[in-house]
């Protein structure tokens, strides 16, 4: 009896602290989308990706250079040239491989640099509206099942965003 005495008590204390708890959303990607900042990194990143993908072309258009010439040269071929050459294309192809890998690992890296002080600002912007609205939690709308319109902050956090997007843009427009 005094145990189900104690977990109705604890129920009903949880229920009282939820209930003074004061929850808000935000859009996270409405947010990002309007940001200045956010558009020049993704051109930034697009760039990145096309150059590391122009050189990727070009390794593979050597690779399949030396392949074609080798396939077209093969019949006239000693066994022990032919073990050779096969050995440099095997080589060609792994570095090839690696140079992808490489590339792939780069780009993500890069794109973590460009988007980790915008994610921080986007933070900012929402932890400076839910101190002065007072609110304890602040939830993304995109990676939440369910949520209340009324309690919708995005619009409020919006102006402070873009403050803080302006300031930045002028700060590194020089990069």
């Amino acid at each position: 009896m005094k145990k189900w005495m104690l977990a109705l008590m604890v129920l009903f204390s949880l229920g009282t602290v939820t209930a003074q708890s004061k929850v808000a959303h935000v859009n996270s990607q409405k947010l990002l989308d309007t940001l200045q900042s956010r558009k020049d990194a993704m051109q930034k990143l697009q760039d990145k990706e096309s150059e590391l993908i122009l050189d990727l072309q070009e390794q593979e258009a050597d690779f399949n250079k030396l392949l074609a010439e080798y396939e077209k040269k093969r019949g006239d071929m000693t066994p022990t040239l032919i073990k050779f050459e096969e050995e440099k294309l095997m080589k060609k192809q792994q570095m090839l491989q690696e140079t992808q890998a490489s590339h792939s690992e780069e780009l993500q890296l890069y794109s973590q640099e460009l988007n980790q002080p915008i994610l921080e600002m986007v933070q900012d912007a929402i932890k400076e509206v839910a101190t002065t609205k007072k609110l304890d939690y602040v939830i993304d709308e995109t990676v939440t099942l369910f949520f209340r319109g009324e309690l919708d902050i995005t619009n409020e956090v919006m102006p402070v965003l873009l403050k803080l997007d302006a300031e930045y843009v002028k700060t590194h427009s020089s990069n």
